[in-house]
């Protein structure tokens, strides 16, 4: 049992959050469920999940998570869902060097057979 905290800011631990998902377990039933996984995910460089939650319209063929950043904190802002689209507004923190640095996304998702995806995001 892994009884470190999530790294999306649930405030639970990591399996009983985003790994659930990581691991295939189960599917994130929300678009901010989904955006929090994928942020858990940029976390520990896990690509695999990132491409798999990719809509294939918009996805790219690999993903080089070499040079990801320190990610230190996930703030949503907003997120809603109306069908098979969904909206998350979100502010995620890290560090370059010493200095704490902020990307802020607003991000679009579709639902595909049953399954949200990431469709695109516009940066703020």
């Amino acid at each position: 049992m892994n009884e470190k905290l999530c790294p999306c800011g649930s405030e639970l631990t990591y399996d009983e959050c985003c790994e659930v998902f990581h691991s295939g377990e189960q599917l994130p039933q929300t678009v901010e469920a989904l955006m929090r996984s994928r942020y858990s995910a940029f976390v520990l460089a896990d690509d695999d999940y990132l491409l798999d939650t990719w809509h294939p319209s918009t996805s790219p063929e690999y993903l080089d998570l070499s040079d990801n950043p320190d990610w230190v904190q996930l703030q949503v802002i907003s997120s809603d869902q109306d069908n098979d689209q969904g909206r998350v507004h979100f502010r995620a923190f890290y560090r370059d060097g010493k200095q704490l640095q902020c990307f802020e996304e607003r991000s679009e998702f579709r639902k595909v057979n049953g399954r949200w995806l990431y469709l695109r995001g516009d940066i703020q």
